[in-house]
């Protein structure tokens, strides 16, 4: 199978590269290399003869169009976004660009290179469109989001990403793109930008630094180890029915500040430092986010049932690869930490 995956140089998007090129596919990476993008997560996969890497914009039409014709792919895995909410709350702008004007343009030139195949190859091409359980707004102390779950998005980022969500199942319904939609909770693992609650914690309480946590602290999310989404971007592919929606997620509620103290508690036991001493002297509950959603929780028994996936990775012990995975890979995270030190966003509201 030829992929063309946009936003592959970024956390999630580098994970499924190293994934379907290492089992296999021919895939070509489209990445903006944004701020985010850092072509060292895959250094694994580059040179390799089933893996091409082109910068470029899933704005610029005319260079979709192009890499579809040349590259011919049997799907599009989109996953090219501006993710952090954090930003969104500082500078939409970009986030409506990306998300909802850059998914229209990679719509419209996906349909148009899809019409002009043959049968058979229409018959068996996918639009795969990868999102957020952030679209669904924010749940009480109980139940779960599912795929019949209406939509309720308050940030500017989940907005973008429920207007790009509307966008593909338009495309579907209105023009007969075979379109997949999964929406997934909130991912952790390796290579992800040191902006996210785990590698910022992390690398703050590796260096002694103050270490924030947004209001009581007692906001819940549904981690999901990137590998495990990774692989089930993959069984939305291969196994998916067209027209559906799927929802990944990892079964591991946990609180904010519960995530951070287990941090702070695993590195204390790999990393011990004297001068700094027990890590979670480190934390300090700062103002709340405007519009922080309370809690998360995905239902995610329909890709397990129909597809045959589940998330192999327990939040205990794929938290303490992450961070030992950090503390292995400063080669990687300084000269992200050099530019960006993990400075507080997304007060400035406008």
């Amino acid at each position: 199978m030829r992929i063309l995956a946009t936003g592959g140089a970024g956390f999630i998007g580098s994970a499924v590269c190293r994934l379907m090129a290492g089992d296999g596919f021919d895939v070509l990476n489209l990445d903006a290399l944004t701020y985010a993008g850092n072509l060292s997560s895959l250094a694994e996969v580059e040179g390799r003869a089933n893996y091409r890497f082109v910068q470029g914009d899933i704005c610029d039409r005319p260079l979709a169009a192009r890499l579809l014709a040349d590259f011919s792919p049997d799907a599009i895995v989109h996953l090219a976004a501006e993710s952090h909410v954090d930003r969104s709350i500082e500078g939409s702008a970009d986030f409506i660009r990306t998300n909802v004007v850059g998914t229209h343009t990679l719509l419209s030139a996906a349909l148009e290179y899809w019409e002009a195949l043959p049968p058979h190859r229409r018959r068996t091409f996918r639009f795969l469109h990868v999102s957020t359980d952030e679209v669904f707004g924010s749940l009480g102390a109980d139940g779960a989001f599912d795929e019949a779950s209406a939509y309720d998005p308050r940030s500017p980022y989940s907005a973008s990403k429920a207007a790009s969500d509307h966008l593909v199942r338009a495309w579907g319904t209105t023009y007969g793109l075979p379109i997949i939609v999964t929406n997934c909770s909130n991912n952790y693992g390796p290579y992800q930008f040191p902006e996210k609650l785990i590698p910022l914690a992390t690398l703050n309480a590796l260096e002694g630094r103050a270490i924030s946590v947004y209001g009581d602290g007692g906001h819940v999310r549904d981690w999901l180890h990137v590998e495990d989404h990774a692989r089930a971007l993959k069984a939305a592919l291969e196994r998916g029915r067209v027209g559906e929606t799927y929802l990944v997620g990892g079964r591991s509620e946990r609180r904010n500040l519960d995530v951070v103290h287990s941090v702070c508690d695993i590195l204390d036991e790999l990393a011990p430092d004297p001068a700094i001493g027990p890590r979670r002297g480190l934390v300090e509950l700062v103002a709340d986010r405007p519009g922080h959603d309370r809690r998360y929780a995905v239902e995610c028994g329909k890709i397990e049932r129909e597809l045959g996936w589940r998330a192999q990775h327990d939040f205990e012990s794929g938290l303490r690869g992450a961070v030992a995975w950090y503390l292995a890979r400063r080669d990687w995270w300084a000269p992200i930490r050099a530019r960006y030190a993990g400075e507080r966003l997304g007060l400035k509201v406008r």
